[in-house]
């Protein structure tokens, strides 16, 4: 049997012990594919940084198994168009890079308008980013939700 390596707690896991928000960190690179024992792929979600023509950047969570529907989030979020923020953009706007965007991050520096896929209310937990590239957090939907001030909506294409 491997032996268990203690891993540093990211600052993201930090802020939710912080606040008593029940979690269990992980380390998995959803970007090469690398999945947990005993999770589904569309538990697993993404956590996307766009530009409203009105209201400037928002965040969108949804599973990594999907696509988000741009026209979707544009209404719900009260704007005409959404964009996705350019890469070379996206630190600046959000504070991490591709791959590290998370909600919980994001919410304590900006308070941008956050919108998670309606089909996490159908989980118990959902795998979202902890903030540093190969580290995630498992965590309850509506936990995640009520501490980040999200809403959940439905933002997948096609549905």
């Amino acid at each position: 049997m491997a032996k268990k390596v203690k891993v540093k707690k990211t600052l993201v896991q930090q802020i939710l012990t912080k606040a008593g928000i029940n979690h269990t960190g992980i380390q998995i690179n959803a970007l090469e594919g690398e999945m947990p024992q005993g999770y589904e792929k569309s538990q697993i979600f993404k956590t996307l940084a766009l530009l409203g023509d009105k209201t400037g950047p928002i965040i969108g969570i949804l599973p990594i198994t999907e696509h988000l529907s741009e026209k979707k989030l544009a209404k719900i979020s009260g704007n005409k168009k959404v964009s996705m923020i350019p890469q070379k953009d996206l630190e600046k706007t959000t504070g991490y890079i591709h791959g590290a965007n998370n909600p919980v991050g994001i919410r304590q520096k900006h308070n941008y308008p956050i919108f998670i896929d309606q089909s996490a209310l159908e989980l118990e937990e959902m795998i979202v980013s902890a903030g540093e590239v190969g580290h995630s957090i498992i965590i309850n939907p509506k936990d995640l939700a009520s501490f980040v001030k999200a809403e959940f909506a439905d933002i997948i294409e096609g549905q």
